[in-house]
């Protein structure tokens, strides 16, 4: 027999796609939902019911308004056996030293806890500063160890340096060695001024200047619209008066380097022993002995420039003998004025609003005059400052331009939200774009290339010196 083979071949029909039966099925069911709402409505009640747990989790969302919120000034909550709520004293490089104000421990009160920053934190760009009432975590009370897990809201801040719940500030500078200058001077005053804080304008070392130096520095900030007060840490001259000002408030000394501003701290807490017995209890106690009670680094001014060395290097919030915290900065010169517009630049020099509160009612011709001494403009260049006004107009002018054109006006918040099941909101941390993206093999090829024809080039240019007779020259006296 002849075994017959069947060429013909079976047609198997092909399956659709799952997601296209998913499609079918949901279509069906909206039209019959159509045809039959109130059946569609009971159905899908009975259906797609949420638990309890489910509900719960829902409304606990609802009231979270971003990762972690901050806790308000006033606010009270309630703390566990390894929670604390406590000031940061300071901040370097990745660990913050945390004094305990609040915690179920009373034995902790004044113990210094070397505290790290939540990672949340971080991902968020909630910046943690110096004198931030922060609550601490996961305490380890014997090596004295936690984790910053939240920040209490801030009465005031300042930018320059990076400040919190400031009450006062202490603009400090020197006579001479270094020599005071008025711009430099200016500056400063500005930059006190834009934070909205009460400022005091301190002048130092003024045993090394005659009295006909000190009548005309006093007269002359008088017409700035100042009373400056004179102090020597040297003679001990004006310490007193700085005493009275700086009691029970947090103050922040700002300057530029040399003028002495961790000497007049380490003269202000220099009779810490006997604080203690003068206002009945020993509130000191608890820090005496550890870094936050040791005298600040001073050095010299330097002989060849003129200006002081940067001794201090980070922010430090200090106890004072007379109660209350100052705050010894790194000396800068040239303050950022980040905070400060053109708009506002005119409110922060007080003889622009004396001249303006001279002439009232009469105004400028323009609302938005900004008192550069055009027509229409009652404030003419007649006084000491103009020049120094109109210098910092064109600083702030080109830095302004320079955003726009860089950043542009819309800034993206740092939380962002996505809706989940339900409409459930879920917030999470908005990381900068193409952060934490794998760089293509492309562009690693393309920079590999690009450093091999450096590379060349150099071998090149190499060549060219050996053959010059004057590099050669050179090169050989130098050895």
């Amino acid at each position: 027999m002849i075994p017959s083979i069947s060429i013909l071949r079976h047609t198997i029909t092909p399956k659709p796609p799952t997601f296209l039966i998913i499609s079918l099925r949901r279509i069906s069911i909206l039209s019959a939902s159509n045809r039959n709402p109130n059946n569609s409505t009971r159905n899908n009640n009975n259906k797609f019911q949420p638990n309890k747990h489910l509900l719960k989790a829902r409304e606990a969302v609802r009231t979270l308004t971003s990762l972690s919120p901050a806790l308000p000034i006033n606010h009270t909550p309630t703390l566990s056996s390894t929670q604390a709520i406590g000031t940061v004293a300071s901040s370097q490089a990745n660990f913050m030293r945390v004094i305990v104000q609040s915690s179920n421990e009373h034995s902790s009160i004044g113990l210094e806890l070397l505290c790290v920053v939540r990672a949340l934190l971080k991902k968020i760009k909630r910046r943690v500063s110096v004198g931030d009432k922060v609550l601490v975590g996961s305490i380890d009370w014997v090596d004295g160890r936690g984790m910053i897990e939240n920040v209490f809201q801030r009465k005031s801040e300042i930018l320059d340096p990076p400040v919190a719940n400031v009450d006062h500030l202490l603009v400090f500078f020197s006579l001479d060695q270094p020599k005071l200058e008025a711009f430099s001077l200016t500056r400063f005053l500005i930059e006190a001024e834009s934070t909205g804080i009460p400022i005091t304008l301190v002048l130092n070392k003024m045993e090394l200047v005659d009295e006909m130096t000190l009548v005309s520095w006093k007269s002359r900030l008088r017409t700035w619209g100042y009373e400056p007060v004179f102090c020597s840490v040297e003679t001990k001259h004006g310490l007193d008066t700085l005493k009275f000002i700086l009691r029970e408030q947090t103050s922040v000394i700002v300057g530029p380097s040399g003028v002495g501003k961790s000497s007049l701290i380490n003269a202000l807490r220099g009779d810490h022993p006997g604080t203690g017995a003068a206002r009945g209890d020993d509130w000191l106690d608890p820090i005496v002995g550890s870094k936050w009670f040791e005298d600040q680094r001073v050095g010299e001014v330097s002989v060849r420039s003129g200006r002081g060395k940067h001794t201090t290097r980070h922010v430090s919030l200090l106890p004072l003998s007379g109660g209350g915290y100052l705050a010894d900065t790194p000396g800068f010169n040239q303050p950022s004025l980040m905070k400060v517009t053109r708009q506002s630049l005119p409110q922060y020099f007080p003889e622009i609003q004396k001249i303006l509160s001279d002439n009232y009612p009469e105004t400028c011709s323009f609302n938005d005059c900004l008192h550069l001494g055009d027509q229409g403009c009652i404030v003419k260049g007649e006084w000491e400052r103009f020049p120094y006004y109109f210098q910092l107009h064109d600083e702030i002018k080109i830095r302004e331009e320079y955003q726009l054109r860089t950043l542009g006006t819309k800034r993206e918040g740092d939380v962002r939200y996505k809706t989940g099941d339900l409409g459930v909101k879920q917030a999470e941390p908005r990381l900068e774009p193409k952060k934490h993206r794998r760089q293509s093999r492309k562009k690693i090829n393309q920079s590999v290339l690009h450093e091999l024809d450096e590379l060349d080039d150099d071998e090149n240019l190499s060549d060219d010196d050996d053959n010059d007779p004057i590099l050669r020259a050179m090169r050989n006296e130098h050895r």
